[in-house]
């Protein structure tokens, strides 16, 4: 994750990540981003043509589709998440945006604390779409950070493994920020410029958040809370960011 890679298709660049994801992306200079959330998880298979609907309908290629948000029913070993991304990709791959262990989609995958799915699904969407003006802050969105490096061997890297004390939980979100801090800096944008950002764990962090993140100006457009685990075992806490233009809800 050092540079930008453009991506024309879509419209929009990203950052590299892992085959199953990029860290983040930023919309081309003509282009915002609309994010699509349903109002309850729909299973992925349906979730896929349910996204190629709606961008038919939106007069939008498949390629501009640039994050995904899904929900899993229970966290995974690391084998076990590298089989699901496996699988997860596929469809991106008919659609002429995942190539050669190269995925420009953005994404975060979480696990309800409560009502979990009963298998894994969609619960929201973004996608690239024409601007009729230029704007001075392009529109973003980052996968999810977490208290670990983003490659293979989470475990070997989290931050205070098995460790939820205050103490300890206030380092991994430091970490985390750090991350997507980076994110944001390598696309050239600031802290400031976040109109909406989502803390994704169980436990409560209520002690670190003004110290990591209110000084750095990331709270104006608020923080939401979703009570949800990362999607690997071990891990507590995600963070991501974003700018999008639109939201739109779509009933099942």
């Amino acid at each position: 994750m050092t540079m930008l890679l453009p991506f024309p298709a879509g419209n929009y660049r990203y950052l590299p990540g892992g085959f199953q994801y990029s860290a983040a992306v930023i919309a081309d200079a003509g282009h915002a981003i609309e994010r699509a959330r349903f109002d309850r998880p729909v299973p992925l298979a349906e979730g896929f043509e349910r996204i190629r609907a709606h961008l038919q309908s939106q007069g939008r290629p498949l390629t501009a589709l640039c994050a995904c948000e899904l929900r899993s029913p229970a966290p995974m070993s690391e084998p076990d998440f590298v089989a699901f991304n496996r699988a997860y990709v596929r469809p991106l791959a008919e659609w002429g945006l995942f190539r050669d262990d190269i995925n420009p989609v953005a994404r975060c995958n979480l696990v309800p604390a409560v009502a979990p799915p009963a298998e894994a699904g969609f619960h929201a969407f973004s996608y690239t779409v024409p601007l009729a003006s230029t704007r001075e802050v392009p529109d973003f969105t980052t996968s999810g950070a977490a208290e670990c490096p983003d490659r293979p061997g989470y475990r070997d890297h989290i931050v205070r493994l098995g460790e939820t004390s205050p103490d300890a939980l206030a380092d991994k979100l430091r970490f985390a920020i750090g991350d997507l801090g980076s994110r944001l800096d390598l696309m050239g944008v600031r802290w400031t410029d976040v109109t909406s950002m989502s803390l994704y764990t169980v436990h409560d962090l209520h002690h670190a958040i003004e110290q990591e993140l209110a000084h750095r100006g990331a709270l104006a457009g608020g923080l939401a809370w979703h009570w949800v685990r990362p999607p690997v075992k071990d891990i507590e806490i995600e963070i991501d960011a974003r700018r999008v233009s639109r939201e739109l809800l779509l009933p099942r």
